[in-house]
Protein backbone atom coordinates (compact mmCIF):
# COMPACT_ATOMS: atom_id res chain seq x y z
CA UNK A 1 0.00 0.00 0.00
CA UNK A 2 1.41 3.44 -0.91
CA UNK A 3 2.08 5.95 1.84
CA UNK A 4 -0.77 8.15 0.64
CA UNK A 5 -3.17 5.22 0.78
CA UNK A 6 -1.97 4.41 4.28
CA UNK A 7 -2.64 7.97 5.38
CA UNK A 8 -6.09 7.92 3.81
CA UNK A 9 -6.73 4.59 5.55
CA UNK A 10 -5.84 5.99 8.98
CA UNK A 11 -7.68 9.17 8.13
CA UNK A 12 -10.94 7.24 8.36
CA UNK A 13 -9.94 6.24 11.89
CA UNK A 14 -9.75 9.34 14.03
CA UNK A 15 -9.87 10.47 17.62
CA UNK A 16 -10.13 7.71 20.21
CA UNK A 17 -10.29 4.99 17.53
CA UNK A 18 -6.88 6.04 16.22
CA UNK A 19 -5.46 5.85 19.72
CA UNK A 20 -6.98 2.39 20.19
CA UNK A 21 -5.61 1.20 16.85
CA UNK A 22 -2.08 2.29 17.76
CA UNK A 23 -2.33 0.88 21.28
CA UNK A 24 -3.58 -2.47 19.94
CA UNK A 25 -0.74 -2.77 17.45
CA UNK A 26 1.85 -1.89 20.09
CA UNK A 27 0.64 -3.82 23.15
CA UNK A 28 -1.35 -6.67 21.61
CA UNK A 29 0.40 -7.36 18.31
CA UNK A 30 3.89 -6.53 19.58
CA UNK A 31 4.73 -4.05 16.79
CA UNK A 32 7.40 -1.47 17.53
CA UNK A 33 6.80 2.25 17.11
CA UNK A 34 8.56 2.48 13.74
CA UNK A 35 6.58 -0.45 12.33
CA UNK A 36 3.32 1.12 13.45
CA UNK A 37 4.28 4.47 11.93
CA UNK A 38 5.08 2.83 8.58
CA UNK A 39 1.98 0.64 8.63
CA UNK A 40 -0.37 3.54 9.33
CA UNK A 41 1.49 6.19 7.35
CA UNK A 42 2.03 8.51 10.29
CA UNK A 43 5.10 9.85 12.03
CA UNK A 44 6.77 8.03 14.89
CA UNK A 45 6.16 11.10 17.05
CA UNK A 46 2.43 10.69 16.44
CA UNK A 47 2.65 7.06 17.52
CA UNK A 48 4.36 8.14 20.74
CA UNK A 49 1.65 10.73 21.36
CA UNK A 50 -1.13 8.18 20.77
CA UNK A 51 0.48 5.70 23.19
CA UNK A 52 0.79 8.42 25.80
CA UNK A 53 -2.86 9.34 25.30
CA UNK A 54 -3.84 5.68 25.72
CA UNK A 55 -2.11 5.55 29.10
CA UNK A 56 -3.45 8.91 30.31
CA UNK A 57 -7.07 8.13 29.42
CA UNK A 58 -6.98 4.64 30.90
CA UNK A 59 -7.44 2.81 27.61
CA UNK A 60 -4.48 0.65 28.55
CA UNK A 61 -3.11 -0.21 31.97
CA UNK A 62 0.36 -1.54 32.66
CA UNK A 63 0.93 -3.78 35.67
CA UNK A 64 3.74 -6.03 36.79
CA UNK A 65 3.05 -9.56 38.00
CA UNK A 66 2.70 -9.87 41.77
CA UNK A 67 5.68 -12.21 42.26
CA UNK A 68 7.98 -9.38 41.17
CA UNK A 69 7.11 -7.67 44.45
CA UNK A 70 6.04 -10.46 46.81
CA UNK A 71 9.11 -12.62 46.23
CA UNK A 72 11.53 -9.70 46.29
CA UNK A 73 14.47 -10.37 48.65
CA UNK A 74 13.28 -7.67 51.05
CA UNK A 75 9.73 -9.03 51.00
CA UNK A 76 10.98 -12.48 51.98
CA UNK A 77 13.17 -11.04 54.73
CA UNK A 78 10.25 -9.04 56.12
CA UNK A 79 8.12 -12.16 56.20
CA UNK A 80 10.81 -14.11 58.02
CA UNK A 81 11.71 -11.45 60.58
CA UNK A 82 8.17 -10.42 61.52
CA UNK A 83 6.28 -13.64 60.86
CA UNK A 84 4.18 -12.09 58.12
CA UNK A 85 2.10 -14.11 55.70
CA UNK A 86 2.95 -11.78 52.82
CA UNK A 87 4.82 -8.60 51.89
CA UNK A 88 4.79 -6.41 48.79
CA UNK A 89 7.86 -4.20 48.30
CA UNK A 90 8.20 -1.61 45.53
CA UNK A 91 11.52 0.02 44.61
CA UNK A 92 11.88 3.69 45.59
CA UNK A 93 15.62 4.35 45.56
CA UNK A 94 16.29 8.01 44.79
CA UNK A 95 12.63 8.99 44.67
CA UNK A 96 11.30 12.01 46.59
CA UNK A 97 8.83 11.11 49.38
CA UNK A 98 5.71 11.99 47.40
CA UNK A 99 6.70 9.80 44.46
CA UNK A 100 7.53 6.96 46.82
CA UNK A 101 4.13 7.37 48.47
CA UNK A 102 2.42 7.11 45.09
CA UNK A 103 4.32 3.96 44.14
CA UNK A 104 3.49 2.17 47.37
CA UNK A 105 -0.19 3.12 47.21
CA UNK A 106 -0.47 1.96 43.60
CA UNK A 107 1.25 -1.28 44.46
CA UNK A 108 -1.07 -1.88 47.40
CA UNK A 109 -4.06 -1.12 45.17
CA UNK A 110 -2.88 -3.76 42.71
CA UNK A 111 -2.28 -6.31 45.48
CA UNK A 112 -5.42 -5.82 47.58
CA UNK A 113 -7.94 -7.61 45.29
CA UNK A 114 -5.71 -10.70 45.32
CA UNK A 115 -6.00 -10.76 49.12
CA UNK A 116 -9.79 -10.63 49.21
CA UNK A 117 -12.30 -13.44 48.76
CA UNK A 118 -16.08 -13.75 48.41
CA UNK A 119 -17.82 -13.30 51.74
CA UNK A 120 -15.04 -11.22 53.34
CA UNK A 121 -15.90 -8.43 55.75
CA UNK A 122 -13.15 -5.86 55.23
CA UNK A 123 -12.74 -3.27 57.97
CA UNK A 124 -11.28 0.00 56.71
CA UNK A 125 -9.43 2.68 58.63
CA UNK A 126 -9.25 6.23 57.35
CA UNK A 127 -6.65 8.66 56.06
CA UNK A 128 -4.98 9.79 52.89
CA UNK A 129 -3.20 6.49 52.26
CA UNK A 130 -6.40 4.44 52.37
CA UNK A 131 -8.36 6.95 50.30
CA UNK A 132 -5.71 7.21 47.58
CA UNK A 133 -5.46 3.41 47.50
CA UNK A 134 -9.22 3.20 46.91
CA UNK A 135 -8.90 5.67 44.05
CA UNK A 136 -6.20 3.54 42.40
CA UNK A 137 -8.01 0.19 42.49
CA UNK A 138 -9.29 -1.08 39.16
CA UNK A 139 -13.11 -1.30 39.29
CA UNK A 140 -14.18 -4.91 39.76
CA UNK A 141 -16.72 -7.11 41.49
CA UNK A 142 -15.85 -9.30 44.47
CA UNK A 143 -18.84 -11.42 45.31
CA UNK A 144 -20.53 -10.92 48.69
CA UNK A 145 -17.84 -8.51 49.93
CA UNK A 146 -18.72 -6.04 52.68
CA UNK A 147 -16.61 -2.96 53.46
CA UNK A 148 -17.05 -1.56 56.97
CA UNK A 149 -16.14 1.87 58.33
CA UNK A 150 -14.27 1.29 61.59
CA UNK A 151 -14.19 4.84 62.98
CA UNK A 152 -17.03 7.35 63.21
CA UNK A 153 -17.26 10.48 61.10
CA UNK A 154 -15.15 13.57 61.64
CA UNK A 155 -14.76 17.06 60.28
CA UNK A 156 -11.48 17.27 58.37
CA UNK A 157 -9.98 19.80 55.97
CA UNK A 158 -9.36 16.90 53.58
CA UNK A 159 -11.49 14.72 51.35
CA UNK A 160 -10.42 11.48 53.01
CA UNK A 161 -12.92 11.24 55.86
CA UNK A 162 -13.63 7.81 57.30
CA UNK A 163 -16.91 7.44 55.42
CA UNK A 164 -15.30 8.63 52.18
CA UNK A 165 -12.62 5.94 52.47
CA UNK A 166 -15.03 3.07 53.06
CA UNK A 167 -17.57 4.27 50.50
CA UNK A 168 -15.03 4.77 47.73
CA UNK A 169 -13.38 1.41 48.35
CA UNK A 170 -16.74 -0.36 48.31
CA UNK A 171 -17.62 1.32 45.02
CA UNK A 172 -14.40 0.20 43.36
CA UNK A 173 -14.78 -3.39 44.58
CA UNK A 174 -18.50 -3.72 43.89
CA UNK A 175 -19.08 -4.33 47.60
CA UNK A 176 -21.74 -3.53 50.14
CA UNK A 177 -20.78 -0.65 52.41
CA UNK A 178 -21.60 -0.33 56.10
CA UNK A 179 -20.86 3.14 57.43
CA UNK A 180 -21.18 4.41 60.99
CA UNK A 181 -23.89 7.05 61.37
CA UNK A 182 -22.23 8.90 64.23
CA UNK A 183 -19.31 11.26 64.98
CA UNK A 184 -16.00 9.68 65.90
CA UNK A 185 -15.75 11.75 69.06
CA UNK A 186 -18.57 13.07 71.24
CA UNK A 187 -18.41 15.95 73.71
CA UNK A 188 -19.51 13.85 76.70
CA UNK A 189 -19.09 10.21 77.66
CA UNK A 190 -22.74 10.03 78.68
CA UNK A 191 -23.83 11.21 75.25
CA UNK A 192 -21.57 8.65 73.56
CA UNK A 193 -23.03 5.87 75.71
CA UNK A 194 -26.58 6.92 74.84
CA UNK A 195 -25.72 7.04 71.15
CA UNK A 196 -24.13 3.58 71.22
CA UNK A 197 -27.37 2.28 72.72
CA UNK A 198 -29.46 3.57 69.83
CA UNK A 199 -30.68 0.46 67.94
CA UNK A 200 -29.35 1.44 64.49
CA UNK A 201 -25.88 2.31 65.80
CA UNK A 202 -25.83 -0.64 68.18
CA UNK A 203 -26.38 -2.96 65.19
CA UNK A 204 -23.65 -1.23 63.21
CA UNK A 205 -21.13 -1.44 66.06
CA UNK A 206 -21.95 -5.10 66.63
CA UNK A 207 -21.43 -5.75 62.92
CA UNK A 208 -17.87 -4.43 63.22
CA UNK A 209 -17.02 -7.34 65.50
CA UNK A 210 -17.51 -9.65 62.51
CA UNK A 211 -14.66 -8.06 60.53
CA UNK A 212 -12.24 -10.75 59.33
CA UNK A 213 -9.80 -8.55 57.39
CA UNK A 214 -8.38 -5.11 58.08
CA UNK A 215 -6.96 -2.47 55.73
CA UNK A 216 -5.10 0.42 57.35
CA UNK A 217 -2.08 2.66 57.51
CA UNK A 218 -0.73 3.46 60.96
CA UNK A 219 -0.81 7.18 61.73
CA UNK A 220 2.01 9.29 63.10
CA UNK A 221 2.20 11.33 66.29
CA UNK A 222 3.91 14.31 64.70
CA UNK A 223 2.51 17.82 65.05
CA UNK A 224 0.84 17.30 61.66
CA UNK A 225 -0.87 14.08 62.72
CA UNK A 226 -4.30 13.57 61.18
CA UNK A 227 -5.77 12.90 64.63
CA UNK A 228 -5.06 16.55 65.47
CA UNK A 229 -6.03 18.05 62.15
CA UNK A 230 -9.29 16.08 62.15
CA UNK A 231 -10.19 17.14 65.69
CA UNK A 232 -9.86 13.71 67.33
CA UNK A 233 -7.14 15.08 69.59
CA UNK A 234 -5.89 18.53 70.52
CA UNK A 235 -2.18 19.40 70.32
CA UNK A 236 -2.16 19.13 74.13
CA UNK A 237 -3.76 15.67 73.95
CA UNK A 238 -1.15 14.59 71.42
CA UNK A 239 1.73 15.84 73.57
CA UNK A 240 0.28 14.10 76.63
CA UNK A 241 -0.02 10.75 74.83
CA UNK A 242 3.49 11.03 73.39
CA UNK A 243 4.83 11.74 76.88
CA UNK A 244 3.14 8.52 78.01
CA UNK A 245 4.76 6.47 75.26
CA UNK A 246 2.53 6.84 72.20
CA UNK A 247 4.38 6.32 68.90
CA UNK A 248 1.47 5.85 66.49
CA UNK A 249 -2.24 5.85 65.85
CA UNK A 250 -4.42 2.92 64.73
CA UNK A 251 -8.05 3.63 63.86
CA UNK A 252 -8.00 6.88 65.82
CA UNK A 253 -6.47 5.38 68.96
CA UNK A 254 -2.95 5.88 70.29
CA UNK A 255 -0.57 2.93 70.64
CA UNK A 256 2.87 2.52 72.16
CA UNK A 257 5.96 0.94 70.60
CA UNK A 258 4.61 -2.55 71.27
CA UNK A 259 1.26 -1.78 69.69
CA UNK A 260 -0.56 -1.63 73.01
CA UNK A 261 -3.26 0.99 73.53
CA UNK A 262 -2.19 4.09 75.45
CA UNK A 263 -4.98 4.93 77.90
CA UNK A 264 -6.91 8.01 76.86
CA UNK A 265 -9.49 10.06 78.75
CA UNK A 266 -11.31 10.41 75.43
CA UNK A 267 -11.84 6.65 75.07
CA UNK A 268 -15.34 6.76 76.58
CA UNK A 269 -16.31 9.50 74.14
CA UNK A 270 -15.25 7.67 70.98
CA UNK A 271 -17.44 5.85 68.47
CA UNK A 272 -15.70 3.07 66.59
CA UNK A 273 -14.21 -0.36 66.90
CA UNK A 274 -12.05 -1.08 69.93
CA UNK A 275 -8.45 -2.06 69.22
CA UNK A 276 -8.64 -5.57 70.75
CA UNK A 277 -11.10 -6.56 68.01
CA UNK A 278 -8.42 -5.82 65.38
CA UNK A 279 -5.69 -8.05 66.80
CA UNK A 280 -5.22 -11.55 65.41
CA UNK A 281 -7.65 -11.22 62.50
CA UNK A 282 -7.52 -13.58 59.55
CA UNK A 283 -5.71 -10.80 57.69
CA UNK A 284 -4.37 -7.38 58.63
CA UNK A 285 -3.14 -5.41 55.60
CA UNK A 286 -0.83 -2.54 56.53
CA UNK A 287 0.24 0.05 53.96
CA UNK A 288 3.44 1.86 55.01
CA UNK A 289 4.28 4.35 52.24
CA UNK A 290 7.06 6.39 53.83
CA UNK A 291 9.76 6.57 56.47
CA UNK A 292 7.57 8.87 58.56
CA UNK A 293 5.40 5.78 59.14
CA UNK A 294 8.31 3.65 60.39
CA UNK A 295 7.67 3.80 64.16
CA UNK A 296 3.87 3.43 63.98
CA UNK A 297 4.13 0.63 61.42
CA UNK A 298 6.61 -1.26 63.56
CA UNK A 299 4.26 -0.82 66.53
CA UNK A 300 1.35 -2.20 64.50
CA UNK A 301 3.39 -5.25 63.51
CA UNK A 302 4.52 -5.89 67.08
CA UNK A 303 0.97 -5.48 68.34
CA UNK A 304 -0.38 -8.28 66.18
CA UNK A 305 -2.44 -6.16 63.78
CA UNK A 306 -0.48 -7.10 60.65
CA UNK A 307 -0.26 -10.22 58.50
CA UNK A 308 0.45 -8.49 55.16
CA UNK A 309 2.59 -5.42 54.53
CA UNK A 310 2.84 -3.17 51.45
CA UNK A 311 5.77 -0.78 51.53
CA UNK A 312 8.88 0.53 49.74
CA UNK A 313 12.46 -0.67 49.71
CA UNK A 314 13.63 2.17 51.95
CA UNK A 315 10.98 1.49 54.59
CA UNK A 316 11.58 -2.26 54.31
CA UNK A 317 15.30 -1.83 54.93
CA UNK A 318 14.63 0.43 57.91
CA UNK A 319 12.17 -2.08 59.38
CA UNK A 320 14.69 -4.87 58.98
CA UNK A 321 17.35 -2.82 60.78
CA UNK A 322 15.03 -2.06 63.69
Amino acid sequence: MAAGAKRRSLGRVSGENAVIEVAWLYYHDGRNQQEIAERLGISRATVVNYLQAARETGLIRITLAAPAFTTHRLALELREKFGLAGAWVVPDEGLPPEDSFTRVVRGAAQWLPDLLAPGDRLGVAWGRTVYELAEQIEPQQIEDLTVLQLVGSMATPYGFTAEACSTRLAQRLGARCLNLHAPALLSRAELAAELRAEPILERQLNALKGVNKLLFSAGTVSAQSHVVESGLASPEDLADHVARGAVGVICGRFVDAQGQAVASPAEDRMIGIALPHLVGLEMGILVAPGLDKLAPSLAAIRGGYVTHLATSTRVAEALLQS
